[in-house]
């Protein structure tokens, strides 16, 4: 039997128990908090508190420690191992957390520390929660040789598990390199600040080794670099406050599991039924004339606040996550004032991207379309627009939430059909009066069709002009393709908050359903 513990002995242990985790809460050298602060960064546990509601924190392993030996390592075995992990809450939901601590190893992975993170998504996925990581380390422990790798593995294969089952959000927060940058890659969007967070495979020393060539760790994988150029990164700030408080944002717009609808929101002032007398004046009839949609898009969306995805990068499209009478959506957007909004490569890529994981996350997806077809180059071919363009059919094609698709000028050639067209299933089509949906536009195609006529002319350019607006009153008026059944409605511009609002509250039981199979094949 057990032996009963002295009156004196339990406040011992109490106390004992309570000087160990405050030791783990302060870490065990004290001037690494200065260091941290010093190079203008907040320590693991300060950026949990602006991330999670206030006192909501409930943290995991507080008290674990490496069993590693050799190179020194069983002289230092700090609790928690560097990673902070556990649960709290998000305006009020629960959300699953880990963060590095730099402080410790500088935030290096070693077997125990990978341990704790592995516990912490298995969490995550068995209560159908987000998981946030916050990320500030150095990549693997290398005195533990093999087995720091395997622990990345697991994170790797968690990852992926996750994928489309709950959301996973990735905060960088420091450096990031080698190997451990494939985990935020693999999950659904990157945060990154200016002037701390770095993301490369090979860093700036091993580039100028191999290649010769010469960058800063800023310069090879920075906030910037990232959020323009490579497009790993969704998004990026110039400061961890406000970072963390559009990761707060971008969480109570989405559902906690693929098996939720996105949480709710009181519209406040803004009534579903709100006419939108600026579009009129937004959107030039002239099809030629640039205008942005992000204009279009406050003027429709409830208190015209959104929270546009990779804004920096491949901005010809605009994918962005907003609210219509409080039900979150998430809206593509042809992008006219950036190349006149073509579909390229990287827009393809991009807007493919985000409709899957609309679809994955049960958000209704609105489509606003003004597209004068795909990019023409020869860099376009070679770098492979057919398959890659043909993500963003894929997506498309394979979406099974509510979609609504709106033409508000021109709709061309095969982009009209991967901009979520009725033909590829779209639920409700509609389109303004200043509609063009067409093969190609009437200047192209009067060249095409009636070349002989045109070179047979007395007048060339006079017949040019005349065939041009009989192909155009012919093929390209607003009703040709209401008529035939290929627009559902043709709608006053200054309705469409209301259409769609409408429209989303009818699909909002749809019930559709891909034919059983493992999983689809997609273009790559």
């Amino acid at each position: 039997m057990p032996t009963a513990k002295s009156p004196d002995e339990v406040p011992d242990r109490l106390q004992e128990l309570s000087d160990l985790k405050e030791l783990a809460r302060q870490g065990p050298d004290p001037g690494a908090t200065d260091r941290q602060h010093a190079k203008g960064k907040l320590t693991a546990r300060e950026r949990l508190d602006l991330l999670l509601d206030k006192g909501s924190f409930t943290e995991v392993e507080a008290l674990r420690r490496h069993r590693a030996s050799g190179f020194g390592l069983e002289a230092k075995r700090p609790h928690t191992d560097g990673v902070v992990t556990g649960w709290g809450t998000v305006e009020g939901r629960t959300v699953f957390v880990y963060a590095h601590d730099f402080r410790m190893f500088g935030g290096a992975l070693g077997e125990a520390h990978a341990e704790k993170i592995h516990k912490i998504m298995d969490m995550a996925i068995a209560a159908g929660a987000p998981l946030v990581s916050l990320n500030d380390g150095a990549g693997a422990r290398i005195q533990e040789g093999v087995s720091a790798l395997a622990g990345y593995g697991g994170i790797f294969q968690r990852n992926s598990r996750a994928s489309g089952v709950i959301p996973q959000i990735s905060v960088m927060l420091g450096p990031c390199a080698g190997g451990a940058a494939y985990s935020p890659a693999l999950t659904d969007f990157i945060f990154a600040v200016r002037g701390i967070s770095q993301m490369f495979i090979t860093g700036p020393d091993v580039v100028q080794a191999v290649t010769g060539e010469e960058v800063t760790q800023d310069g090879l994988g920075g906030a910037d670099v990232h959020a323009s150029i490579s497009g790993v990164a969704h998004f990026a700030y110039d400061d961890v406050r406000s970072c963390l408080a559009e990761v707060r944002y971008l969480l109570s717009m989405l559902p906690s599991n693929n098996r939720e609808l996105p949480p709710g929101s009181e519209t406040g002032q803004d009534p579903a039924d709100r006419p939108g007398d600026t579009l009129l004046e937004i959107v030039p009839a002239d099809g030629n004339r640039a205008y942005d949609i992000r204009d279009v898009i406050e003027e429709v969306v409830d208190d015209g606040d959104y929270m546009e995805v990779h804004a920096a990068w491949a901005p010809n499209i605009v994918c962005a996550l907003a609210r219509l009478d409080g039900q979150t959506v998430g809206i593509v957007a042809n992008q006219p004032s950036v190349m006149a909004g073509v579909l390229d490569i990287k827009a393809s890529e991009k807007g493919a991207r985000f409709v899957t994981f609309c679809d994955a996350f049960n958000i209704p997806i609105v489509t606003l379309v003004d597209v004068p077809g795909f990019l023409p180059g020869v860099d376009q071919e070679h770098e492979g627009i057919i398959r890659r363009g043909a993500k963003l059919l894929y997506a498309y094609c394979t979406a099974t939430v509510p979609r609504i698709s709106v033409v508000l000028r021109k709709a061309y050639g095969g982009a009209y059909i991967v901009m979520d067209s009725q033909s590829i299933g779209s639920d409700i089509t509609l389109a303004w009066p200043s509609n063009e949906i067409a093969v190609m536009g009437a200047e192209g195609a009067a060249n095409v069709v009636f070349r002989r006529e045109i070179a047979a002319a007395e007048d060339p350019d006079a017949m040019r002009l005349e065939k041009i607006e009989e192909y155009r009153r012919e093929l390209v008026h607003p009703y040709y393709a209401a008529e035939r059944g290929l627009v559902d409605d043709v709608i006053d511009p200054r309705d469409t908050r209301a259409v769609l609002i409408r429209s989303l509250a009818m699909l909002r039981t749809k019930d559709a359903e891909l034919p059983r199979r493992k999983h689809g094949n997609p273009p790559q």
